[in-house]
């Protein structure tokens, strides 16, 4: 039997007064469903992880985590081996009953979808989290899927990252007041640098420029970011300074480079995004940073099969630049993020908050952490970044006395959650791009620079016995305990079902016989339906009875 101790393994956890008071909140809830807004970079997932540690403990039911995307499944699944909870991600529902050694899965809002019949069996009575909860409401199916699915289970933990409304059909399982949810915890941005050492302070460099372009209509267009415009023009004039055609980006991006460097100095490791619109746009941005400003850019769009790992890779390395679509616009975690650009046309405020969410997560052991986002003198994104830069203001100049959480969110427009231009498709190919020039690049009437630091937290939980976690082994819904089990069991998984799989191919190539012939007799030996279903003792049992038939086999 393999011995899944891991170094890695975390023994105890610390949680946050935040994290206390929600958890504290949830456990003393009688109701079946709970919503709890945090901030980007807060510890929303330690949060979740430390609920549903204590609901298994409780009732040892089974767990299910809904993420946005297929790259936050790895995340959690990761996050929660260090909890002692063990997460199937590469579950499908072709793959029948789960493991007997696994705690329970993740799946995603597309996966709930298809799956919602078979995803019903599994959350019977069960515990479900779902992260970033408005992605329900991202279409009407979904959010009907989701109450197929999980109507069922014993207790519901919506979290989010910005609080939020419902625009077409009420979200499942989540309480609305005048069409707003209404969270059972709140922790804003506010909040977070108010207790200092949480997430980092964000700044605004806006740009302003004049643009011109020719409207769908034939019409010649002049305008800067100051001069009022109507909704269809406005659309025009944003996506005419994004252009890689004109010069309004190039300086943008030349400018936050600098500011990149500047911040490498102390910070070594510190990198950049450039959130983009399309994948054409992003590719095309990777080149102005190559070709313009002599720097290399790695490039995550959605349709690459290897997004999760390049992302990763960004995430441990040291490269300066990433340019991603919507890969990275929640969820994602990687706090060496100091400085970014936003070329996007989305101008919702709840894609514009998540963004920002990416610069906000805390480095422990640095002292000072400013981050930057460059973003176009746009009306609307003026306003979203207005509504948390005095949050951060009020939240720096005021050590001891009680600071306000964010307000709810309120829609300043009745945009889609993806506002590009509008205008007919094939109308707007009819859209060029003349000139943008940037006339602006510093922050108006802001000198960031002599903003005060995030103050030194009071670090008194630190010693309360009542913050800390012990992790000891956590009880499987069929009983027992995996004492031992570490973050290594999941690659033990991986490693073992790539190991009966090229069992099964060198037994094919030896015995003539089918894969599926092959694959049957292997499972008749150790004990198991399905591969897919098998523990890690039977996935054991099953490369030894493989590897001594391959020895007996004529070759």
């Amino acid at each position: 039997m393999v011995d899944f101790l891991s170094p890695r393994m975390t023994r105890a956890l610390r949680l946050r007064p935040w994290q206390r008071a929600a958890l504290d909140k949830f456990r003393a809830s009688e109701m079946s469903d709970f919503l709890a807004v945090a901030t980007p970079g807060a510890g929303k997932t330690t949060f979740a992880l430390s609920a549903a540690r204590w609901v298994i403990t409780q009732q040892r039911c089974r767990v299910i985590v809904v993420a946005p995307t297929a790259h936050l499944k790895t995340q959690w699944a990761l996050a929660a081996e260090r909890f002692g909870i063990h997460l199937e991600s590469d579950w499908a529902a072709s793959s029948g009953r789960l493991p007997t050694d696994v705690h329970g899965i993740v799946t995603t809002y597309q996966q709930v979808a298809t799956s919602a019949e078979a995803l019903r069996g599994l959350a019977a009575g069960g515990f479900v989290i779902f992260d970033e909860i408005h992605h329900a409401g991202d279409d009407k199916a979904w959010g009907t899927s989701i109450l197929t699915a999980f109507e069922g289970a014993g207790r519901r933990l919506s979290i989010s990252g910005t609080p939020f409304r419902s625009d077409t059909a009420a979200i499942p399982f989540i309480n609305y007041q005048l069409d707003e949810a209404t969270p059972d915890f709140e922790y804003g941005y506010g909040d977070a640098l108010a207790d200092g050492a949480v997430v980092r302070p964000v700044y605004f460099p806006r740009i302003d420029g004049h643009m011109e372009w020719t409207a769908p209509d034939g019409t010649v267009n002049a305008a800067s970011f100051q001069d009022a415009l109507d909704r269809q023009r406005g659309s025009e004039r944003l996506r005419t300074a994004l252009s890689v055609e004109g010069e309004w980006l190039p300086v943008v991006l030349g400018e936050a480079h600098k500011r990149l460097t500047r911040i490498r100095l102390d910070h070594p490791e510190a990198g950049g995004l450039v959130i983009a619109t399309d994948q054409e746009h992003a590719k095309a941005i990777a080149g102005l940073l190559r070709s313009r400003i002599g720097t290399m850019a790695e490039i995550v769009t959605s349709d690459d099969p290897t997004a999760s790992q390049r992302i990763s890779r960004f995430a441990d390395g040291t490269s300066p630049w990433l340019v991603a679509v919507r890969m990275v616009s929640e969820g994602v975690d990687i706090p060496r993020l100091r400085v970014g650009v936003y070329a996007t046309t989305t101008s919702t405020e709840l894609f514009f908050r998540q963004a920002v969410g990416r610069l906000v997560r805390w480095t422990p052991g640095r002292r000072s952490q400013k981050a930057y986002f460059y973003i176009p003198d746009d009306p609307r994104l003026r306003t979203h970044a207005f509504q948390i830069a005095d949050q951060r203001r009020h939240s720096l100049r005021r050590k001891d006395e009680d600071v306000d959480g964010l307000t709810e969110l309120q829609q300043a427009q009745a945009d889609s959650e993806f506002d590009t231009a509008a205008g007919d498709p094939e109308q707007m190919s009819l859209f060029s791009v003349i000139s943008s020039v940037a006339t602006d690049v510093v922050v108006h009437g802001v000198d960031f620079d002599d903003e005060p630091d995030p103050r030194d937290p009071d670090m008194a939980f630190l010693d309360d016995p009542d913050f800390l976690i012990d992790l000891d082994p956590v009880p499987l819904p069929g009983g027992g305990s995996l004492a031992g089990t570490g973050v290594s069991r999941r690659e033990e998984r991986e490693r073992l079902r790539e190991a009966n799989a090229d069992l099964a191919r060198a037994l094919v190539d030896r015995t003539g016989w089918t894969h599926a012939k092959v694959n049957g007799e292997l499972n008749r030996l150790a004990g198991v339906e399905k591969i897919s279903q098998a523990t890690i003792e039977q996935m054991q049992r099953r490369v030894r009875y493989g590897e001594s038939w391959l020895r007996r086999a004529p070759r």
